[in-house]
């Protein structure tokens, strides 16, 4: 987090015309939440990073649009447009998140020091809709949607394991064309058949039309995302939001389309390994809760834990050929969205584990004998990753490069159909030097 503003303040120094770096929001925690801004024009377009702390990838690429933008006047002037890259909105959590950051980049090294808030404390979701929000980065991303009114947000993610994807709240014709392109160029596999889109319109290959929000129960929210969100509030002013998901490691059979011999056989394995797995972190986790204390910090690492323990059984039952039969089918599957599911079922064990065995780091007691069961599990499970599902490590600048090219198409595209509007969103601008993070 520090090296990111950092980097930001040198740029607006070296461009004080040009960029300029404005405190939109306060974390929790107290942390600044940093808007960069580049250009002059009317029309906005909104970038995102960080909207969930285990996802980094967006920080760097929101410093690069920035040079690339400066760089070219044809993003600027030539568009009338304003960029307005929001450095991370989870301040806090992406902190929880550094002892990894610095690597190795090992599967077993991120799953350790994996931190994700628990769903409510997500500052994307809207649970209570835009006027219940409550975390004050939701707050200032609202407002800063509704001083802004962009013609394009980009929301800036990660996928841990898998592949590349988009999802978008409304269609921009060509992208799946050119999200094809830049995958290719760089060495990317695209996701076919993310788990969350299984019910989603597919507008092109690995680019997905997001539903409308509705309201339902929390395991709901949680694996299909189609909820009262950051990503439509923009909605009314004709914005048009891209969530740009690029992977961390790389798995090539999410993009394979071929039909296996018996998909149903698979889900049946995958299905009863997530169960398998579920109820052998419950019982770890009734063993060690009593001696965790009531600290905050054990409170943040908990929520999250008892999020997935709570959806895992519902995943299971919801890929299981013989659970449901009676209820909603899922789409006809092939080798890629079988995949995915494998690499879904298998996250949902790995981010709990790892959670669980930040918690009894954290108690400085294990009396239960915990770690050692936690430290192997997660080897067999970041095994079953590397050697089972041929997960291969992405190098950050080509993840950067990936997710910069997509936001890139994403605002060529959008810019072609967006109705023009004279606002600039920011008061009082000028073109004098912008303060300094640390002086302000």
């Amino acid at each position: 987090m520090d090296e990111l503003g950092a980097r930001a303040d040198a740029l607006v120094t070296r461009h004080p015309r040009d960029a300029r770096l404005r405190r939109v929001g306060t974390s929790r925690a107290g942390a600044p939440l940093w808007l960069l801004s580049v250009g002059h024009g009317s029309r906005q377009a909104l970038v995102v990073a960080g909207p969930h702390a285990n996802e980094p990838v967006g920080g760097a690429t929101a410093l690069r649009l920035a040079e690339r933008a400066l760089a070219d006047p044809r993003l600027t002037e030539g568009a009338d447009a304003t960029w307005n890259l929001l450095l991370c909105l989870d301040p806090d959590g992406a902190r929880r998140n550094e002892a990894w950051l610095s690597g190795p980049y090992t599967l077993g090294n991120y799953f350790r020091h994996f931190f994700r808030p628990g769903f409510l404390e997500q500052p994307e979701w809207l649970p209570e809709g835009a006027d219940g929000a409550a975390l004050p980065e939701t707050r200032a991303l609202l407002d800063l949607q509704d001083e802004l009114r962009p013609f394009l947000q980009c929301s800036l993610h990660g996928v841990d394991v898998g592949g590349a994807f988009v999802e978008l709240t409304r269609e921009l014709p060509g992208l799946a064309q050119r999200v094809a392109h830049t995958a290719a160029r760089l060495g990317i596999p695209r996701e076919l058949g993310p788990y969350d889109t299984l019910y989603w319109p597919t507008l092109g290959p690995a680019v997905y039309r997001i539903p409308p929000p509705r309201r339902g129960d929390l395991a709901a929210a949680i694996t299909e995302a189609a909820v009262e969100s950051t990503w439509f509030h923009p909605h009314p002013y004709g914005t048009v939001t891209a969530v740009v998901e690029a992977p961390m490691w790389g798995v090539a059979a999410v993009e394979n389309p071929a039909r296996p011999a018996d998909a149903d056989a698979l889900l049946r394995s995958v299905s009863r390994t997530l169960r398998h797995d579920t109820r052998l972190l419950e019982g770890i986790l009734a063993r060690v809760r009593p001696g965790l204390g009531a600290s905050p910090d054990v409170a943040r690492l908990l929520a999250p834990v008892d999020d997935y323990l709570l959806v895992g059984p519902g995943l299971a039952d919801s890929w299981d050929p013989d659970a449901y039969a009676a209820a909603r089918p899922l789409p006809p599957l092939d080798t890629a969205r079988l995949t995915a599911l494998r690499l879904a079922g298998r996250r949902v064990a790995l981010r709990t584990a790892g959670l669980l065995h930040q918690l009894v780091t954290l108690s400085g007691d294990d009396p239960c004998g915990a770690l050692p069961e936690l430290d192997g599990l997660i080897d067999e499970w970041c095994a079953d990753y590397r050697d089972g599902c041929g997960a291969r490590w992405i190098p950050v600048a080509r993840q950067v490069e990936y997710q910069a090219r997509v936001v890139l198409a994403a605002f060529d595209l959008a810019g072609r159909h967006a109705r023009v509007r004279a606002r600039s969103g920011e008061c009082g601008w000028g073109s004098q030097a912008a303060v300094p993070m640390h002086r302000e």
